[in-house]
């Protein structure tokens, strides 16, 4: 039985790992969800702002305008729109990234089947990849 637990703790040593614990899955969620959030309210301002609503309920004639709170950036509704879908992409990929927790394979680089390093999740929170396999994609570019 002790040689069982022995085994056992080997193959869930840190490099050796296969999966996220749940508890890990769960502070993965909690920062998912915060993005997921942030990205859906980016996404309504990028929207407002390229289809030219207002409070004043006047339309706007000119190609470019301010867009977020500092108004210091002026876009073309054009450049706006790809920003949307751009962020429209980042936001299904942020979902994504919740039914792979829901099914316990968040976090395992498609391409290598290793677990993405716990740093690159907090900061990329949607990746697929590890480091390893995202240079040798780059490098083949």
């Amino acid at each position: 039985m002790a040689k069982k637990k022995e085994a056992q703790k080997k193959k869930e040593s840190p490099k050796e790992k296969t999966r996220y614990s749940d508890a890990e899955l769960a502070e993965f969620k909690e920062i998912i969800l915060r993005k997921l959030k942030d990205a859906n309210e980016d996404l309504a301002l990028l929207k407002e702002a390229y289809s030219n609503k207002s409070d004043q309920d006047t339309n706007d004639t000119s190609p470019t305008f301010k867009v977020l709170e500092e108004g210091s950036q002026v876009l073309s509704k054009e450049e706006n729109s790809k920003f949307a879908l751009r962020q429209e992409k980042f936001i299904r990929d942020l979902e994504a990234a919740l039914v792979r927790i829901e099914n316990k394979s968040y976090g395992i680089c498609r391409v290598t089947g290793t677990l993405i390093s716990k740093e690159r999740l907090m900061s990329v929170p949607h990746a697929t990849l590890s480091m390893e396999a995202k240079m040798q994609q780059t490098q083949k570019k």
